[in-house]
Formats: C-alpha cells, structure tokens, sequence
C-alpha cells in the first residue's frame, strides 16, 4: 500500500504470503488501543497512535484517515465518498477523491505511516519480531495496576507458615496491593492449603497498620478481632460443640479498612486452589499424619484428606470442590449471604449434623470489630500487641517487659507470660492491672489450641500481623455437610488459643519498624516477646532461637518504612516448613 498527501490508497487486490499466528494475532492488539466512531471507523486514543480530530472531516468521514483494522476496511472503501482509485479516475493527490478535498497535511502523512506500518507488520512471521516492533507504535507490555507484575523492584514481604499461602501474599504485593490485601490473600489461601488451622469456620485476630496521619485510624496501629464465638444456646449432648464462623467478615472488615483491591478478586484466587486442587504441603501433611486416626470418622473428612482411607501426603494433590463452590457463593453473592442470606440457611441447617445447631441469628450477630491495641514503649519506638480475647498478646507483652530488662532469663518471661494470662482468664481484672501485678500465682497446666500466623508489609511501610484458628487441631474435626469447610470448635468447650501478635512502629515520623506473629500454643507469647526484642535491638529481622513449642514470623525494617527500604528484611521460623519472601 502507498500514500500521498494524507490519503491511503489501497490496491483491490492484494496477494497475501503465507499467514502465521503472529500475524493474525496483530490487528486484536491494534484495536485494543483504539475508541470506535459510530460508523465504524477508528481513531488512536492511547496516545502512541496519532490523534485525529472528529471534527476534521467532511461529509461525516475523517479526512486523511484509514481504519485501524482490516475488517473495517471494506466498509470504507465501499462507501459512496471514498472510493479506490480506477483506470481514468482522478489521481491520488488531485483536487478531488470521491467527495474528499485532500491537501498536503504533515501531520496526516505521519499518521497514515505509521498505521501502514501495522499492515506491513502483518506481513511477518515471527512472533518476537512482531512483538519488538509493535512495542515502540503500540506502546509498552508492561503490566497495569492490579497485574501481577505491576510493581517493579521493592515490593515489600510476606512471611507465612505454608509456602503457597505466602507465594499469594507476594503476588498480590506485586500487583500494587496493600500489606491489607496480601494479608486477606494469605488467609483465604491458607483456608485451602493449611485446612487444620484456618478455615471458613475458624477465626482469627489482625494487627493493621498504615503509616501517615491520613491514613486510617490516624498512622496509629488497630486490632481487627474476630475470634471465633460459642452460639447463644450451647448444643445439648453434642460431644464436638461448634463455633460460630467469623473469618470470612474479619477479613472483609480487613479488607474495608485498609485495602485497595475488590475483596472478591482475593476470594477468586482461593477459589480456583479449591477447585482445582493443590499439592499436599509438608506443612498440612505433617498436621494431618498427627490426626488422621479420628478426622477420618467424618466420611467428609475422610473423602477430602484421604486417598482410599490413607492420608494424603506431601505432594499429593488436595481438591475440595464443596469448599470451591462456597468461596464461589461468596464471591458471586457477597459476605453477607455467608451470615444472613441462602448460605447462612444451609449453614444453620446443617450446623446439627457438625455440633451445631448455630442459628441463623447466631450468624447474624457475629460481627468483627475495630478495636485499640495493648501498646507500650520501647526506646524512642512504641509496640502494639494484640488486645484480649485474644490474650495472646497480653503473654508476649508480659514476656517483653522481662526480656527488655533481663534479655536471656527466658525461662522467666515465659513463666510470666503465662502466669499473666492465666490470671486474665480468671475474671475480675483488666489487662493494664494484671500486666502491673506482682507475684502473681503459679498457672495451671493448660493445653491451647493449635493456631498459625503470618505478616505482610508493602512498599509504602502499610504492615499486617495475623494469627488465625480453627480453636483445636482441624477444628471439631467435621466438614459442613455441602459446604467444604471444618467447624471450629466452641470456645465454650475448649480453651482459648493463645493468639499473639506485635507492631512496632514510630509515631513521631508515623513509619513502620517491625511485624511480629507467632504460634506454638503455650509458647506463642514468649516467641513474639522474643522476635520483637530481638528485631529491634539488631535493627533487623532476626531468627532468635525461640523455645518449643513456640515458631515466629517477622519483617522488620532497621531505618523505617517510608524509609530506607534496603534495611528491611524477612525470616520465618527455620524449624518449620513456611516461607518468607519479597523484594528489594
């Protein structure tokens, strides 16, 4: 094809060589960069294409313009103003062709140009030259905001005790999500691939932080409780009394406060683990060798973790369709059908068959909240911990208050810890008070229920530390019937879990310093206690040898977020099979 004075003539026939795939695939890219006229025709609009302007025409047709896809080209050759040049017809660069009045336009020449060089494109055949060559005319591949991919360099970091829950924590971070949004993409994964401590019917606690006085809750950290919770009338003679679900509001509540990205794009990706399976961590395997024996009573149960009556182990892959379809209802209908809609009627219906009943008014009144942390000093830093019921963090606070005093009588911050809250859970005294009493009691021997947690932090210094539950090992060890998910077990019936978790930060330069979360039952507190001192007095995260039973994760910052992002770092736990990762 050729061209003179802003007019592209067009030979009738054109003998095309042989077609390739990359060829065909180039005018879908050409077109996704253009708007569309009512007749059809085509203008550039993003920019890397020249600008034509929709009153620059006459009789309705733009003036030295061709289409940007060769199906529309008929149409424009076949209209009564614009036709190919014939034998005897006037010339390309006379006064007149068909109706138009073409004229020497520079800037029409340059347009015509550059869209005939899309055509010739056309004419190759290999895809990476395609590709090279359309990247200066169509403009950059890179990836938009919300693609993974999006943010390049530093990113932030994500720490979690199964691999694939932090592998979707980063990837979120990658898109531009806030340490929120990884946050609630590490809890709906680890719903999936770590089923004997996080689920649907579980709970958890949160720490939630984002830097700046315009930020929520004014730069200043914020606990986002919702532990799970016994229903109003206790099941009579059930041997596994159920709790009421709360993780799927927390974490929307989460995602309200302080994320950036649709809640229901998070709920997606679990989704499709669900459905489609996912290969059997060391993490979930080691869980499940330890139970087996009484999950596998529950034929749900038996038919999810088992291969013909044999647990799965690492590296087998998992499916739980049941479990897909009701992040799919959650997705598609929204939280609140969870609590008070088609899914909180199946739910209460079949409540009585897993420990139940909770009923639908149960579900109705079981409602997340914001509430303010236990915070002390610490140098020119202050600490948040997470706030009773989950009175985990009143054991990691006691246990800081030892440690930063006598750093190695660890034997003692653990005894504190524990005797602090066991004193808590006897009534009559509030956090402040018990944290300020001396010679308390000597606890009781308790066992706590099994937990898991994970931190989160983006690029901006915005941080999350998380401790989810199912309130015991598998939770009540029964699947809701149709819906996929393990009930968790009433803290009516059973202890309370030790949920800890710990946020420093400055409030004078309103900037992140370190994310602490731990698990290990009776040694949680003193595990986060110990993390936190540690990160803070080496300016970095650090893997302190925490006593058993109790694991750590930690990110932590030595010169601050918003900062110097170069002195921020990553560490879970090397006893255990997680994973810590992200970028500088």
């Amino acid at each position: 094809m050729t061209q003179r004075y802003g007019v592209v003539r067009v030979k009738p026939v054109i003998a095309m060589p042989r077609k390739s795939k990359a060829a065909a695939r180039l005018p879908a890219r050409a077109n996704a960069s253009m708007a569309r006229f009512p007749n059809g025709m085509t203008r550039g609009t993003s920019g890397t294409l020249p600008w034509v302007d929709e009153n620059d025409t006459k009789d309705g047709i733009p003036r030295g313009m061709m289409t940007g896809s060769p199906q529309a080209m008929p149409r424009l050759l076949s209209s009564p103003r614009v036709r190919s040049p014939q034998v005897g017809s006037p010339q390309v660069g006379s006064p007149q062709v068909g109706s138009l009045q073409a004229g020497p336009r520079p800037g029409r020449l340059k347009a015509a140009a550059r869209r005939s060089t899309l055509m010739a494109l056309a004419l190759l055949t290999g895809c990476s030259t395609i590709d090279s060559a359309t990247s200066g005319i169509l403009g950059s591949d890179r990836p938009k905001a919300g693609q993974p991919g999006y943010v390049a360099g530093f990113l932030g970091g994500v720490v979690a005790d199964e691999p694939r829950a932090a592998l979707a924590g980063r990837e979120v971070l990658s898109t531009g999500g806030s340490a929120a949004d990884a946050a609630v993409a590490v809890a709906l994964t680890l719903a999936v691939t770590l089923p004997s401590r996080a689920g649907l019917g579980g709970g958890g606690a949160c720490l939630a932080y984002a830097p700046g006085v315009k930020s929520p809750n004014g730069g200043v950290p914020e606990a986002v409780m919702f532990t799970p919770v016994a229903p109003a009338s206790p099941p009579v003679n059930a041997d596994r009394p159920a709790a009421v679900p709360m993780l799927a509001r927390g974490l929307y509540l989460l995602n309200a406060r302080y994320g950036n990205q649709r809640f229901e794009t998070r709920v997606a990706a679990a989704e499709q683990l669900a459905r489609f399976g996912v290969p059997v961590s060391r993490a979930f395997a080691k869980d499940l060798a330890l139970v087996s024996g009484p999950l596998f009573a529950d034929p749900a149960a038996r038919a999810v973790f088992s291969h013909n009556g044999v647990p799965l182990t690492e590296g087998q892959v998992m499916t739980q369709p049941d479990l897909g379809s009701t992040l799919t209802q959650i997705r598609v209908a929204g939280v609140g059908d969870f609590y008070q809609g088609n899914m909180a009627s199946r739910i209460a219906q079949a409540s009585p068959e897993i420990g139940g009943p909770i009923t639908l008014q149960d579900l109705h009144k079981a409602l997340p909240r914001l509430t303010p942390p236990l915070v002390r000093p610490y140098r020119n830093d202050k600490i948040a911990f997470l706030p009773p019921p989950a009175d985990g963090g009143l054991a990691a606070e006691a246990a800081f208050d030892v440690l930063a005093d006598s750093p190695d009588d660890v034997a003692a911050a653990g005894a504190r810890s524990l005797a602090v809250v066991s004193r808590y859970r006897a009534g009559d005294i509030t956090p402040d008070a018990v944290l300020a009493a001396h010679d308390l009691p000597a606890p009781a021997s308790t066992v706590f229920p099994a937990s898991t947690s994970f931190v989160t932090m983006d690029r901006n210094g915005g941080a999350v530390a998380c401790t989810l539950t199912l309130d015991n090992l598998f939770g009540t060890g029964r699947i809701m019937p149709g819906l996929g998910f393990l009930a968790a077990a009433s803290p009516a019936a059973v202890p309370l879990p030790l949920l800890a978790a710990a946020l420093a930060w400055n409030q004078n330069i309103h900037a992140f310093r370190a994310a602490v979360a731990g698990s290990g039952q009776a040694g949680a507190g003193l595990a986060v206690a110990m993390g936190m001192l540690g990160t803070l007095k080496a300016h970095r995260p650090v893997s302190v040898p925490v006593p058993d039973p109790g694991r750590v994760n930690i990110i932590g910052c030595g010169r601050y977020l918003p900062g110097e992002n170069s002195e921020c770092g990553w560490v879970n736990d090397p006893r255990e099979s997680g994973l810590a990762l992200g970028a500088n």
